[in-house]
């Protein structure tokens, strides 16, 4: 590793790399639309949506715990909006952090998000698009787990190699794939609504949306647990701050693309879930483990073979998304010295950070032979809200350390102090309900912190044979990817 680039004591919000060879702004507001809406809708919407119900107790209460996500979800992306315009670098909270806090705060985040959290999600939403691509094969039985691993791994390579080869083949890759699961949803909101307008959706009477299902009072606790739930189906609407710097005309693309994105995320959702309410009961909705596999044998015919597919889409371009974002986070963090040195470098021939990708690739790989990635990644999963309240906490202290600072995007203060409050529940709620997993994960975060002592603070004091190792590694690394340091003259 390098030395630290910084105390994160910038005070303008200006870019950190400009001139000649550096990442090329080419993805647009339509880009940016794709990567927010395909990074947020994965298999989730399609496969699992009654943890909502499941707690709310009714359809109406489980209807407007999924608006009210939406729209706390779409505060949070605004928020993020002034912060990527205000300090115009990738790498989402972390830059931010960064900037803000300093650097012990900024390599926690950089520490916990990329080396466990990118990784593991993109193991398992590839594991889903395996499973899924399986299915026609073994209707009868499960698929081999040899079989779904395999096909996972050469989902991460693939989408890895398309990455690596052109930021403009990504784009259009997650484009394509967001199109598609979007189109899935079409046609199930088309199919539930067709049932609603033919007098079939007892379920949806208004006289009957807030009886509990199975005389299940709804308490405060549940509402929380439905509302955290949620949350989680909307992760994701931070993701295009992680490439601010590759975006054309961010002070404009980047909040145009979230307002066009939140909204309609938000709409999608909830008419879906109107959509499986009209096809089933709320009892038959609970019974379900594919609420949109029930609904497309009920509803679609021949056509019911539409929803695997989708399904298989949708994560396929979720994993593509996940790639495109986590990179970023790798290469900016390399670039202020929080992670190896060649992981900020960049293909001279196609602009891309390849060693960046082919480490977060690798890392998911390895993901992929562990049995137990989904209890690591409940550990370390509430920590993301930890760090969405301290990247938005800062933002609340900016204001008033720095008032007359240059913000292209300027919201209501009333705005990000909710957030945080929001957030502080959130948390508060994560350690009553689930103890022992968020003292784990905590665990897990702070172990980082021997880690920057030895290998960031301690950087130039690092015994000559251990920069060598550092020296040749790099040395290698840039010879096998074609790669250099990317230009970091002031303009």
């Amino acid at each position: 590793m390098v030395g630290a680039k910084g105390d994160g004591n910038n005070e303008k919000g200006v870019e950190s790399s400009t001139e000649s060879f550096k990442l090329k702004r080419t993805i647009t507001v339509v880009n940016g639309v794709g990567i927010i809406v395909g990074n947020i809708i994965g298999s989730g919407i399609f496969v699992s949506p009654k943890g909502v119900l499941q707690e709310t107790g009714s359809t109406g209460m489980a209807l407007i715990v999924w608006a009210l996500c939406g729209v706390f979800s779409t505060i949070g992306a605004l928020c993020y909006a002034e912060l990527g315009t205000t300090i115009l670098e990738s790498g989402g909270d972390y830059a931010y952090i960064l900037q803000i806090f300093g650097a012990l705060l900024a390599f926690l985040r950089l520490w916990i998000a990329v080396l466990i959290i990118y990784p593991t999600n993109q193991a398992i939403i590839a594991l889903t698009f395996a499973k899924y691509v399986t299915f026609p094969f073994f209707e009868t039985c499960d698929s081999p787990d040899a079989a779904v691993r395999l096909l996972a791994a050469v989902c991460i390579v693939i989408l890895t190699w398309v990455n690596c080869r052109s930021v403009r083949w990504a784009t259009r890759v997650q484009d394509f794939f967001t199109a598609a699961k979007l189109m899935a949803l079409v046609i199930i909101i088309i199919a539930g609504f067709i049932q609603i307008f033919k007098g079939e959706a007892p379920s949806l009477d208004p006289s009957k949306s807030f009886v509990p299902v199975g005389n299940k009072t709804p308490k405060p606790e549940g509402i929380a647990v439905a509302a955290y739930q949620g949350f989680f189906a909307y992760a994701g609407w931070n993701y295009l701050n992680f490439v601010t710097e590759e975006m054309i005309n961010p002070y404009k693309n980047l909040p145009r693309a979230i307002l066009i994105s939140m909204p309609l995320v938000t709409i999608v959702y909830l008419m879906a879930n109107i959509a499986y309410f009209a096809a089933m009961s709320p009892a038959e909705l609970l019974a379900s483990d594919a609420v949109a596999v029930t609904l497309g044998n009920r509803l679609l015919g021949v056509m019911a073979w539409v929803i695997p597919i989708s399904v298989a889409m949708s994560t396929f371009g979720g994993v593509n998304g996940s790639l495109l974002v986590s990179s970023r986070c790798f290469f900016v963090g390399a670039r202020h010295g929080h992670m190896p040195e060649s992981l900020a470098f960049i293909n001279i021939n196609n602009y891309t950070p390849v060693p960046a990708l082919l480490f977060t690739a690798a890392l998911s790989l390895l993901m992929l032979v562990t049995s137990d990635i989904y209890a690591l990644i409940n550990y370390v999963g509430f920590a993301n809200w930890v760090w969405y309240g301290v990247a938005i906490a800062g933002q609340v202290y900016w204001r008033f350390k720095y008032p007359d600072m240059k913000r292209p995007i300027k919201l209501n203060i009333l705005l990000p102090i909710f957030f945080c409050l929001v957030c502080l529940f959130i948390l508060t709620f994560s350690f009553i309900s689930a103890p022992f997993e968020c003292l784990t994960g905590t665990g897990i975060t702070l172990t980082g912190i021997p880690v920057y002592i030895l290998f960031v603070h301690f950087e130039p004091r690092h015994p000559r044979w251990l920069n060598n190792i550092k020296s040749a590694i790099t040395k290698f690394t840039q010879k096998l990817c074609f790669s250099m340091p990317q230009d970091m003259k002031s303009e």
